[in-house]
């Protein structure tokens, strides 16, 4: 995903100027570390359920004042750097964008991406 034509094409909807007031976005990249041992990763297989993201993406947008909600994951191996998760709220106040892109993030973080680290 290419963050300034995502932005770009989000800004070009109906009804953005009427409903957003803020965007926010998480870049997740592949670290060169393993959270649970510190220990070095070299890569991750990364498998995303792009059906599941999709669906939690569109629930998150009944959430109040909140426009649009997109994501996309990579898949396959990626190694540390690489660029491994997108995610775009976009709504109307900070008390409402914050806490979805937080929730957002967990939730496809914890339902619709498998990943297996791999070690040196």
């Amino acid at each position: 995903m290419n963050l300034t034509e995502a932005l770009a094409e989000l800004k070009k909807e109906p009804g953005f100027t009427e409903n957003v007031g803020m965007i926010l976005i998480h870049n997740g990249v592949v670290r060169g570390w393993s959270r649970k041992d510190k220990n070095t990763v070299t890569a991750v297989e990364v498998h995303p359920d792009h059906v599941k993201i999709k669906a939690l993406c569109a629930e998150f947008e009944k959430r109040p004042g909140i426009w649009r909600a997109t994501a996309k994951a990579s898949e396959g191996r990626l190694v540390p750097g690489d660029d491994l998760l997108f995610i775009i709220v976009a709504g109307d106040v900070r008390e409402n964008v914050k806490p979805a892109l937080a929730d957002l993030l967990d939730r496809i973080k914890s339902e619709a991406v498998r990943k297996q680290e791999i070690f040196a």
